[in-house]
């Protein structure tokens, strides 16, 4: 598909929708744009996008409908009424197997063709077209797909419906117990007073880094967790459905992080899941 004359529909503007749904209006298609906030896609609409009153008529209007939604509950609002019939169904949020299959089957039902395209990376990865985009639903779709999804990022084609789900929920637990586990050295050699530019210093040239620590280290020096790429209620909600969806996994320790990534969000609302080192951390560093 490299025709520029199709016309999409994109369901959900915020965090990461929006600046998905840029380039792909940068690449000259036609986009119907849906948000339950209208005001959010006024910057699309400003790019000569159209704003849709309801997810309905923008899918009406389109043969393609992607979805970046906050979870499973506001696709399937999303879509409740809708006619899907020949239409090609593209969710792009994270959500779990399970939850996937279900809405593949609703498609099918309707007559019309579902594709599992959740993404890896945040804002800026989005705005720059470098996502991982993982793919999982019927071969022939995906490779229909594929030259829009380029678009977006790096596109993977893992199976049928419900494994790339899996393999997004897979990343994104080590998005979470990766964090806890550098909060916590952090915390650690703070207060025994070890330099934290030595302890970054080593860390960098070692097996054991990661890039995303660098990333955190900013935010957890500053105790500043505004303006997140990635709300830390929203890895909670991804917490909760590896948990629920891992029949043979011990997951005691993603517990543990789950525990500290909750008491953090009392105090932080909406912000950058990196605040989870306020639940670490005690305090000023002790004399050693």
């Amino acid at each position: 598909m490299t025709e520029t004359s199709f016309s999409f529909a994109w369901l959900g503007t915020g965090l990461m929708g929006e600046p998905m749904a840029k380039r792909l209006i940068a690449q000259g298609y036609t986009l119907w744009v849906w948000n339950r906030t209208p005001a959010k896609a006024k910057a699309l609409v400003e790019q000569g996008a159209r704003l849709a009153a309801t997810p309905a008529e923008a899918v009406a209007a389109s043969c393609i409908a992607f979805t970046m939604l906050s979870d499973f509950a506001a696709i399937q609002d999303a879509l409740r009424g809708m006619e899907l019939a020949g239409k090609t169904l593209v969710q792009m949020a994270t959500i779990a197997p399970s939850e996937s299959r279900r809405l593949a089957e609703r498609v099918a039902h309707a007559g019309g063709t579902y594709l599992e395209a959740p993404v890896l990376g945040s804002i800026p990865e989005a705005r720059d077209g470098n996502l991982l985009i993982m793919v999982g639903g019927q071969e022939r779709a995906f490779l229909t797909l594929r030259p829009v999804l380029k678009h977006l990022g790096q596109v993977h084609y893992i199976g049928e419906v419900g494994k790339a789900a899996a393999l997004k929920l897979a990343l994104n637990q080590l998005i979470a117990t990766l964090t806890v586990a550098f909060a916590t050295s952090l915390a650690f050699v703070q207060e025994h007073q070890v330099a934290v530019e030595t302890f970054m210093e080593i860390l960098r040239k070692s097996a054991l880094y990661a890039s995303t620590f660098d990333k955190k280290l900013g935010r957890m020096q500053a105790h500043d967790y505004s303006h997140p790429n990635f709300p830390t209620e929203h890895l909670l909600k991804d917490i909760d459905l590896f948990r629920c969806e891992a029949k043979a996994t011990d997951t005691r320790m993603l517990e543990a992080a789950r525990d500290l990534y909750l008491r953090a969000l009392a105090g932080h609302g909406r912000e950058d899941y990196s605040c989870v080192f306020e639940a670490v951390f005690k305090g000023e560093a002790s004399s050693v």
